[in-house]
């Protein structure tokens, strides 16, 4: 058995030895007005059947391991949307310029 730890995907990084043993931050503060906006846009999306939340999961999983550090939790959320809508066909990423 070999002592390297295996190369996770971005969402499976609990196991890591440099994520062991820290404190969970608890975010009890509600989302502010961008995050209000993002979540509103991903229920509508959502009810227009436009995007599950299972996409949006693989999106944000996705996300390279640099690029999802540096963002914020709904700045993931809507990069995740976009590449999501851009990968259906529903917007080019011109018009997102």
């Amino acid at each position: 058995m070999s002592d390297v730890e295996p190369t996770p995907a971005i969402h499976d990084i609990g196991g890591l030895s440099r994520f062991r043993c820290t404190p969970v931050e608890h975010d009890e503060a509600p989302p502010d007005a961008f995050g209000k906006r993002v979540d509103a846009l991903r229920q509508i999306l959502a009810q227009k059947k436009m995007m599950t939340v299972d996409e949006l999961r693989r999106g944000i999983e996705a996300i390279p391991e640099e690029e999802y550090f540096s963002l914020t939790y709904y700045e993931r959320w809507l990069t995740s949307i976009t590449s999501l809508l851009i990968e259906k066909g529903v917007v080019t990423p011109e018009e997102l310029k």
